[in-house]
């Protein structure tokens, strides 16, 4: 009996430490897109066993007196495949990393950065969202789609420092312009840009080539936060999902396109009191249908929308 209580153990051992060293093994790299900022591109799709979780993008900007990162991918594995790649570009240290959003995809990674000492901003609409029932329905959620990559040693990560709104700071002679562009995406929805660079990093406010994920977000707040951001005139801009842009005034134009589309289509239906089954079978979708993540995101968004578009007519 000892000895199968010891092997039971030891084997209960070597399944945590796998799930503790997991090592993503999905191809990434960094990519130079301005003298000090790089960007790393996730994948297409949604997140998955198959592609552990790479499904979003994230930058960092290296200075001469530190690095910092813009967002820490969807699991802790992807955050520690990050770090070595910027460690394989300077050895300093990271000494802040903007969080674009709680959304699973952009902050899981955030403990590999906290645990190198780093210090971690989000925006004050951020408080209190790990501790939300929402965050940890999402958190089992992962847990099963995506083990090891998300396990129970996965851990959330709260802001060090909470921004009422927009803020600016330099670190090593670049200068930084934090910006928030919620409630559009998301509440909390930040987006920096590097001055010497000319490079934005929109976070989820901007879906290069996919549908973007609308779900509960304000969509008219985004539209306007759209007008935010191509008022920055950022020479390169870095999407929430997708390649980078180098063309940024026209790629905005898909995101706003489809959500600009999605309110007309659906507030004809809400002011015309058309049920949404029958308001969504008889809407043209075929300008959008080819493009990744449509299956997955355009109807809950068209859902969502329309009880938001009722929302506003009920408020009017």
């Amino acid at each position: 009996m000892f000895r199968i209580l010891s092997l039971l153990v030891l084997l209960g051992l070597a399944g945590l430490a796998h799930a503790l060293d997991a090592a993503a093994t999905v191809p990434m790299q960094a990519v130079k897109v301005g003298q000090h900022s790089y960007y790393i591109e996730g994948q297409a799709g949604q997140a998955s066993s198959e592609n552990q979780g790479f499904m979003s993008n994230a930058g960092f900007v290296v200075t001469r007196d530190g690095v910092v990162v813009f967002d820490a991918l969807g699991t802790v594995p992807l955050a520690r495949k990050m770090l070595g790649l910027i460690r394989q570009i300077t050895p300093l240290p990271v000494k802040r990393v903007i969080v674009s959003h709680y959304h699973a995809d952009h902050f899981y990674g955030l403990q590999v950065f906290k645990e190198q000492g780093a210090e971690i901003w989000a925006h004050t609409n951020a408080r209190g969202l790990t501790r939300s029932e929402a965050a940890m329905q999402r958190l089992e959620q992962r847990k099963q789609d995506l083990f090891p990559w998300v396990d129970e040693h996965t851990r959330f990560i709260d802001p060090d420092v909470y921004l009422e709104g927009d803020a600016d700071f330099a670190l090593g002679g670049v200068h930084f312009g934090i910006r928030h562009v919620g409630p559009a995406h998301s509440a909390e929805d930040l987006a920096m840009f590097v001055q010497e660079d000319g490079v934005l990093y929109a976070g989820d406010l901007v879906f290069k080539g996919r549908v973007p994920y609308v779900g509960d977000a304000d969509s008219a707040a985004w539209l306007a936060s759209l007008d935010k951001l191509t008022a920055m005139k950022p020479k390169v801009m870095v999407p929430g999902h997708g390649a980078v842009s180098r063309e940024p005034a026209q790629d905005l134009a898909l995101t706003r396109d489809y959500l600009t589309y999605l309110r007309s289509e659906i507030g004809k239906a809400v002011a015309d009191l058309e049920p949404f089954e029958e308001a969504y079978a008889r809407i043209d979708w075929s300008r959008f249908s080819g493009l990744p993540a449509f299956e997955a995101a355009n109807r809950p968004n068209a859902y969502n929308t329309y009880l938001l578009m009722e929302r506003e007519l009920l408020s009017r």
